[in-house]
């Protein structure tokens, strides 16, 4: 066993830096996921402007589309600020304190994408049914997006409790 190294209460015998490099190495991992369908999303939306029917969207729709790539540049920029934070303070003993802000980043990143999945289910269901069509797509969307994060956090709550 290393020098400070004890088993923690999940059974873990490591180090405090070895918790934080293998908590980093999930996050990345994590981040691998998310990043990947942020980037098939942010390319179906650069696709859409150069497809000949994108003349025919109304303001509305324009302006929702253009809402969407902000969202989608957010999205991908809180993504990948994890990898830039590490690389400036790397081998400088933060790694402690660049897991518990790269989580924040991480959960944040995870809301953004959420939003991000909603207003595109809006917006394809908006242009090729109607305006109603993609409220109601988008409500049954956030329903879902809104109970799948319920069921994480009571997952999480019911953890803690050793439930």
């Amino acid at each position: 066993m290393s020098e400070g190294a004890g088993r923690d209460e999940r059974g873990r015998d490591e180090t405090p830096e070895e918790r934080a490099d293998r908590n980093f190495s999930d996050i990345l991992q994590e981040l691998r996921v998310v990043l990947t369908g942020t980037q098939l999303i942010s390319g179906f939306l650069l696709a859409v402007a150069f497809q000949s029917r994108f003349e025919d969207l109304d303001a509305d729709e324009v302006q929702h589309y253009l809402v969407l790539v902000a969202i989608a540049a957010l999205a991908t920029l809180l993504g990948l600020t994890p990898v830039l934070v590490h690389r400036l303070h790397f081998q400088r003993s933060m790694k402690q304190q660049i897991v518990r802000f790269c989580n924040v980043l991480l959960i944040a990143t995870l809301a953004v994408v959420s939003i991000l999945v909603i207003g595109v289910t809006s917006f394809i269901f908006e242009v090729v049914v109607s305006a109603t069509a993609g409220l109601w797509a988008s409500i049954a969307c956030a329903a879902a997006v809104v109970g799948l994060w319920v069921i994480a956090w009571a997952a999480r709550r019911g953890a803690s409790r050793g439930d």
